[in-house]
């Protein structure tokens, strides 16, 4: 018996061959799996290929080449007369593992059998059904590309080498998985990015053990950067290629996963998760006033509620002349059970819109509207101060460019809410200043999360709270350690 990881060379006997790779890529059990037995220059040959991964076109021209050679023509260097004369094609290669053809095979190129040669010929003639690249709906921009990364990885490498023509611009391909093997690149700028950070890359990815990528990029994630029970992202997804190209200037290290459109950028910090291709798209200015609006927008995600909690249960607390803070009617139901079901309520919301028809979206968001914001007040169940802030807080979530990085600080906004509601002054303290540490002793690929504001770097916080204009950013990230620190 022959296991997955040992070699299984390619024998003299050509049955046995046929008959082996039959067997392993199960020729008669799936109606997709095709073998086509031929005949060329008196050569038996087989041809081991998958229904819907081949490109029917360029097999049939390549049938119909070798069909016309004759017997004398492939009786001496037989192997070499067909890869460098008689199978005229870009992508071949030659190998003489049987096991690693059957994984071949099942990843899409096409295996050519001959009799007499101790080596199969392997030919990437394979196609995926794909869609098209269309801009990713969580990074709209209203000037800029529309072109997005799909479920293809060769068209993803090939979106971002068109944006980076460098030389030193690096594509490494590798499997993870031992059924799935999936497809895995990484990619980086040879002579930008800290090759350490490259090197710990491929060892985290080689020492994933597992069948399978069954989420693709998101349990690459959980494999390399660990963290399980924190919900902030250690990686930063995008679906634009011009945003993946800026981030390899910058000296960063992306991973495309195939069968996914997110590519994953490393290393990461807390703002960058807080910056939009939108800011770069506009003139300086512009771009400064619209990240300090999202920066608001954040914030009020995070903090609005619990503060304003604060104020309606202790207006002693409010200073004169800002009453109107507070609340009029407190209603039937505590103010705290109130926030809380409003927030689970908007996340049902939000899976229901994710599971709605589009052509049924508008009459789900009048249904929600009527219910939650008219008729919860109107039956005393909900407050209209409760509704108008967390309402708010919803805008914010939402305003953040990273949806990851939304959901984390929408778990962190009721942890503060109850720790407000358990200790009242001291419980908001305390909830943030805990939530700072934590952000803090965090470290994505040995990154400090919150650099550049801890440890603080002067120059790189600048760059987070404005929008530098780009003649002025000649240097590249300092705690990327880039080989070439100048722009």
């Amino acid at each position: 018996m022959t296991y997955e990881g040992e070699k299984k060379y390619v024998s003299k006997d050509f049955q046995e061959n046929i008959d082996y790779l039959s067997e392993r890529l199960g020729v008669k059990k799936s109606f997709d799996v095709i073998r086509l037995d031929l005949e060329y220059a008196d050569r038996k040959m087989a041809l081991f290929m998958v229904d819907g991964f081949v490109k029917d076109d360029i097999l049939h021209y390549l049938m119909k080449y070798l069909s016309r050679l004759v017997q004398e023509q492939l009786e001496e260097n037989t192997l070499e007369k067909l890869l460098k004369t008689y199978i005229p094609y870009v992508e071949i290669e030659k190998t003489n593992d049987l096991n690693s053809i059957v994984h071949t095979v099942l990843a899409g190129p096409t295996a050519l059998v001959v009799d007499g040669i101790n080596e199969v010929i392997l030919i990437d003639a394979r196609t995926y059904p794909v869609r098209g690249p269309e801009e990713p709906d969580m990074e709209r921009v209203v000037r800029g590309s529309r072109d997005g990364y799909v479920e293809t990885i060769v068209f993803n490498t090939a979106l971002t080498r068109r944006r980076i023509r460098d030389r030193s611009l690096r594509m490494e391909y590798m499997q993870v998985g031992r059924r799935s093997k999936t497809d895995v690149v990484i990619c980086y700028i040879e002579d930008i990015a800290d090759l350490e950070h490259v090197e710990d890359l491929k060892k985290s990815l080689k020492a994933i053990d597992t069948d399978g990528l069954p989420m693709g990029e998101k349990t690459i994630e959980e494999f390399i950067a660990g963290r399980h029970l924190n919900p902030y992202p250690m990686v930063r997804y995008t679906e634009r290629p011009d945003t993946a190209a800026a981030h390899l200037y910058e000296g960063h290290v992306i991973i495309f996963v195939d069968g996914s459109p997110s590519a994953l950028i490393t290393p990461t910090t807390f703002w960058h998760h807080l910056q939009h291709v939108e800011e770069y798209r506009n003139k300086p200015v512009v771009g400064a006033y619209l990240r300090f609006v999202r920066f608001i927008g954040v914030w009020a995600s995070l903090f609005l509620l619990p503060l304003w909690y604060l104020f309606a249960v202790n207006p002693e607390l409010l200073p004169s002349g800002m009453d109107f803070i507070g609340v009029n009617d407190h209603g039937e139901i505590p103010l705290l059970i109130q926030f809380l079901l409003v927030e689970i309520g908007i996340d049902v919301l939000r899976m229901a819109a994710i599971h709605t028809p589009s052509s049924l979206a508008t009459a789900l968001g009048l249904v929600a509207a009527l219910m939650i914001g008219q008729v919860a007040v109107e039956v005393g169940l909900l407050t209209y101060e409760v509704v108008l802030y967390l309402s708010i807080a919803a805008i914010g979530t939402f305003a953040t460019p990273s949806y990851e990085l939304g959901l984390a600080n929408r778990i962190f906004r009721i942890i503060l809410l109850l720790f407000t509601a358990w200790l009242g002054v001291i419980g908001l303290v305390a909830g943030i200043t805990c939530w700072v540490i934590m952000l803090a002793r965090m470290k994505s690929f040995n990154v400090p999360y919150l650099y550049p504001l801890i440890p603080f770097n002067y120059r790189g916080m600048r760059d987070v709270l404005l929008r530098a204009p780009m003649p002025l950013k000649n240097r590249r990230p300092p705690f990327l350690h880039p080989k070439d620190p100048d722009r």
